[in-house]
């Protein structure tokens, strides 16, 4: 996993993404992006809302 600075978490080999509530979600691709700012509409896909919000803001 790596942390992009005001970005996206990128997990590199996973089979499965666990949400919040413990849901597991497969991962289809060799590495995703896992959505930080948590204000994504496709959590917990990165679906670059982070780009538009500022962290601590609503």
């Amino acid at each position: 996993m790596r942390v992009t600075p005001n970005g996206p978490l990128l997990v590199r080999g996973a089979e499965t993404i666990r949400d919040e509530e413990g849901v597991a979600h497969e991962t289809t691709r060799p590495v995703v992006a896992v959505c930080a700012c948590g204000k994504s509409g496709r959590k917990p896909w990165c679906d670059g809302t982070h780009k538009v919000v500022r962290r601590g803001r609503a």
